[in-house]
């Protein structure tokens, strides 16, 4: 795939389910680069945002627009107010790389790592796992933390992703992954024709710089009321700059994967149904594409182009006591799932 400044090799893996369906990883980042399901008709399409090599991942222009296509986001998924928090009375300070916070784990979070990669098989279908040892200090973060991410490409068509973590000092994280999707598979340019539910009915309202101001605030009445299905063109226009909010699930981690989000594509007929055991979930509308970034076959990313639904505990939740806690010790093992499901509504 291709191989990284500091001489990492890095690999692709594709993953093919009973029905033909493709998940294709690489173990730059453990990023998704490629995702062909089928529309109404039975025909393939690739419905994630990528790039066809190592390069596109690396480029200037790519680095320079944040946007994380398809990665594995780590230490800490999300914003951390001006880089910084307390845990157990000692203070800690991160890269602050949007600014004034620091997002995603830092300036080379997990996305920017290779992963380790070990191909496998279970009965719903064939498996990546990969693992990240995140050194004590990385990015400013305590603790040595172990992650193991296993893929699965399930013969129901769902992309299931399992996220187990440990580490030897207490330390805090948020683990996600950030893929883009257009359900079109590119035959509409833009995603807000697709239409949304998202099971919430409270999300997180944030200041100018996008912290939680701390308030769990009611969608009703408001842009963020997805509880009804809509088109995210809908009332785009009434967010300034768009949907970049955590909608929130439940008030802690939920016992086991919950249905978090539909989304229907009319053009293609294509479906996705999003179910988590996470308590928040980060809709974003891809408002920072401008059009600078071209993809596979050529396609230009424009505003819009894609959307995410990254499953989650809320931002800043380190710096907010309220919020359900990310904080894990040595002892402890970090488990969570997240499954993308996908379907076609004729």
């Amino acid at each position: 795939f291709g191989t990284t400044p500091n001489g990492h090799p890095t690999e692709l893996y594709t993953l093919q389910n009973a029905h033909g369906v493709q998940a294709t990883i690489s173990t730059y980042g453990g990023t998704v680069t490629s995702l062909l399901v089928p529309d109404q008709a039975g025909q393939l399409g690739d419905v994630v945002l990528g790039f066809d090599s190592l390069n596109g991942y690396r480029s200037e222009a790519f680095l320079k627009a944040n946007t994380y296509f398809g990665a594995l986001i780590g230490r800490y998924g999300n914003r951390i107010a001006k880089g910084r928090f307390a845990l157990d009375g000692q203070a800690y300070q991160l890269p602050i790389n949007n600014a004034p916070n620091s997002l995603h784990g830092g300036t080379a979070g997990f996305d920017k790592r290779v992963w380790t990669a070990t191909p496998g098989t279970s009965a719903d279908g064939p498996t990546l796992t990969l693992g990240y040892q995140s050194p004590d200090g990385e990015e400013g973060y305590p603790g040595t933390l172990q992650v193991t991410v296993v893929y699965t490409l399930t013969h129901a068509n769902a992309l299931r992703i399992e996220y187990t973590a440990t580490t030897d000092q207490p330390t805090v994280l948020n683990l996600t992954n950030h893929s883009y999707f257009n359900l079109s598979a590119g035959q509409v340019k833009d995603v807000l024709n697709h239409e949304v539910q998202l099971l919430a009915d409270r999300f997180t309202p944030v200041d100018s710089t996008a912290i939680p101001t701390g308030e769990l605030a009611p969608v009703a009445g408001t842009p963020f009321d997805f509880t009804t299905a809509h088109a995210i063109g809908q009332r785009l226009g009434q967010v300034p700059g768009g949907y970049d909010h955590n909608w929130v699930l439940a008030d802690h981690p939920r016992p086991a994967p919950a249905l978090a989000a539909t989304v229907h594509e009319p053009t293609s007929g294509r479906t996705l149904a999003v179910y988590t055991d996470q308590p928040g979930v980060q809709f974003y509308t891809g408002n920072f594409l401008d059009g600078t970034l071209t993809g596979q076959g050529g396609t230009v990313y424009g505003p819009n182009a894609g959307f995410c639904l990254e499953t989650q505990h809320f931002p800043d939740s380190p710096n907010q006591p309220s919020f359900p806690s990310t904080v894990l010790r040595p002892g402890e093992t970090f488990r969570s799932v997240t499954e993308y499901r996908f379907g076609v509504r004729k």
